[in-house]
């Protein structure tokens, strides 16, 4: 198939957005998105507020107007789903894509709006699956309107994901595309995404902008994750090469804890003067702090923002607390809170946590987003000197603590606002000796990320422009029983075997080699799943003594292989292992036989406690 255009989708935790490259045309834009801003008005904007509400069956009994014109079960999403929802927040659904990679729930379970008792919920998987259907509607409508039809079977369509998203939640979000009408996606980290976009709205400048032996550290903060990935500068044959040599952790850090923060600071003034909230005008407050929080950093010369907080009750406006945030106190939260001046060898707190606790996201325990940073950049190091093909990449860097970057260029919602870039910009240049580090200009950070991935589809789809290389992330381990004697009160340690390497790239399948196993057939058995950002040194089939201690579990799957043929339910069967990086980014995990041609696979996409 010979693709015609290249659609980039930006599945955000707040915000969502489209952009569509023409192949033939050579141009990429943004694609605004039909919405609901009212009962019944639609309207069209450049993101998709990634917020689902879901209406009481007497609410709206006059009907509600249709983007699209014709019956569709995305609900109502969007803008007025985020608007009318401040005032009704048990049946607002938000952050799904937080919930989405949230390793102690099953996505696929109906739990949302969390803490809510209303009669019907979606689960996290299936409020994805809306947000891209509706995003799906919206391409070919607005499309269509302006003289262009597309048929999605011409296009390369590419879903950006966090880097720091595991293979689960990167499997579920492909899922949901698929369910969505998209097909099958090809899957791009959000911070690669980013710097697509960078390059493409530079042009040709993008090459004087950076140089050999830069690293930059692409720095992604939005509505409720934190990722950050580091792409080195090489010069091979004369020509600028890049690859991303680290991502990490998943940290569930953001505008929305920002905005959960202003909330309290208010609730607790509002307290002093004798006012006093329920937890339902709580939610109402978080969402209004929100609002006021861009008002003050869009507009440098207001002083304050008003924020009105409503009652259930019978006299509505008569019962709405008035009261404002102003900018100090903005300040003090975010700037002087989240991003404090601390030192580079001071990491996040891993704060003491009762034995019994209230159950919801797992947010990061340490808000301050200059820690995670700094433990970010020391894990860097500790990863590109755990392997030689690294280490050459970025050369001497003397005896540094952390790997420094040369440039910055940031991404997400939190950064339109530019004192928080200024303030990143300082803490960094404190961290290497006084010396600035230079921000990539040029950037929009709530936009680049579908546009950059439409960028990226171009390339793939016409084998022109340039690509970053990648390849998986982390490193990945299967749990091994030990073959060993019992000992009475003792737990054996669990073993992981190496079966993908940080680095593998697209298209890659790696068998390995001189080595079998025992897969139990016939009955149900437990494959415990492990992962690691900082061993990119690891190679394929190495055995690590100790799972638990040295890597991170991802995932744990109960399933039943089939049994061979005249052999017994729970027989012990020699097998090789083949891992296969997709081309459009997923992780396969193969179990073959080795005397015979059967084969079975084993998807990471089902979490327990």
């Amino acid at each position: 198939m010979t693709a015609r255009f290249s659609l980039g989708i930006d599945l955000g935790t707040s915000n969502s957005a489209i952009a569509v490259s023409d192949l033939d045309a050579e141009e990429t834009r943004i694609v605004e998105v039909a919405q609901l801003v009212g009962a019944n008005q639609v309207g069209r904007r450049q993101t998709l507020a990634s917020a689902l509400y879901l209406p009481h069956p007497d609410e709206f009994p006059s009907g509600l107007a249709n983007p699209f014109g014709e019956a569709s079960d995305t609900g109502i999403v969007g803008q007025f789903a985020r608007e009318h929802g401040a005032l009704v927040p048990d049946r607002l659904i938000t952050s799904a894509k937080s919930w989405l990679s949230n390793p102690h729930i099953d996505p696929k379970q109906a739990l949302l709006p969390w803490g809510s008792e209303i009669e019907t919920k979606l689960s996290p998987f299936e409020a994805s699956r809306r947000y891209l259907m509706h995003l799906r509607h919206a391409f070919l409508q607005t499309e269509h309107e302006a003289g262009r039809d597309w048929d999605l079977a011409d296009g390369q369509i590419v879903l950006t994901v966090p880097a720091s998203f595991d293979e689960v939640a990167r499997s579920l979000t492909a899922e949901a595309a698929r369910e969505a009408g998209l097909g099958d996606v090809t899957l791009l980290e959000e911070p690669q995404a980013a710097f697509y976009s960078w390059t493409a709205q530079t042009g040709r400048a993008w090459h004087d902008l950076v140089q050999p032996g830069d690293i930059v550290l692409v720095c992604d903060v939005g509505g409720g994750t934190a990722d950050f990935s580091l792409i080195a500068v090489t010069d091979v044959n004369g020509d600028l090469q890049l690859e991303r040599i680290s991502v990490g952790e998943h940290i569930l850090l953001g505008g929305d804890n920002m905005d959960l923060a202003l909330a309290y600071t208010i609730q607790n003034k509002l307290e002093d003067e004798g006012k006093t909230l329920d937890s339902w005008q709580f939610l109402s407050l978080v969402h209004s702090s929100a609002r006021a929080k861009i008002a003050l950093f869009e507009d440098a010369a207001l002083s304050e923002a008003p924020i009105a907080v409503p009652s259930r009750g019978s006299s509505l406006f008569a019962s709405t607390i008035s009261t404002s945030l102003d900018r100090a106190m903005l300040e003090a939260v975010v700037l002087e809170g989240f991003l404090a001046k601390t030192p580079l060898d001071q990491m996040p707190e891993e704060n003491r946590r009762g034995g019994l606790q209230e159950f919801g996201l797992p947010y990061a325990s340490d808000p301050v987003v200059s820690k995670h940073i700094a433990r970010f950049l020391v894990r860097s190091l500790q990863n590109v000197k755990a392997s030689e093909k690294l280490s050459a990449l970025i050369g001497d860097r003397g005896n540094a603590s952390a790997l420094m970057p040369t440039a910055v260029l940031f991404n997400g919602g939190v950064f339109k606002a530019a004192p928080i870039r200024t303030r990143v910009l300082e803490l960094l240049a404190s961290w290497n000796n006084g010396q600035p580090i230079r921000e990539l200009q040029g950037a929009e950070p709530d936009l680049a990320v579908a546009y950059g991935a439409a960028v990226y589809g171009r390339h793939r789809a016409t084998g022109k422009g340039m690509r970053i290389k990648a390849g998986v992330a982390r490193s990945y381990y299967v749990g091994l029983e030990s073959s060993g004697l019992a000992v009475p009160g003792i737990r054996p340690r669990v073993k992981a075997l190496c079966v993908v390497p940080q680095g593998l790239e697209e298209g890659s399948d790696l068998l390995i080699e001189g080595r079998e196993f025992g897969l139990v057939t016939g009955r149900p058995a437990e494959f415990r799943f492990f992962s690691s950002s900082i061993r990119s040194g690891d190679s394929p089939g190495q055995v690590l003594p100790d799972a638990e201690r040295e890597l991170e579990e991802t995932s744990l799957l109960e399933i039943e292989i089939p049994a061979l043929e005249d052999f017994p339910a729970g027989q012990v069967v020699p097998v090789r292992i083949d891992a296969v990086v997709t081309e459009l980014g997923t992780l396969e995990l193969w179990m073959k036989h080795v005397n015979s041609d059967r084969k079975w696979k084993v998807e990471f996409q089902v979490r327990t406690e």
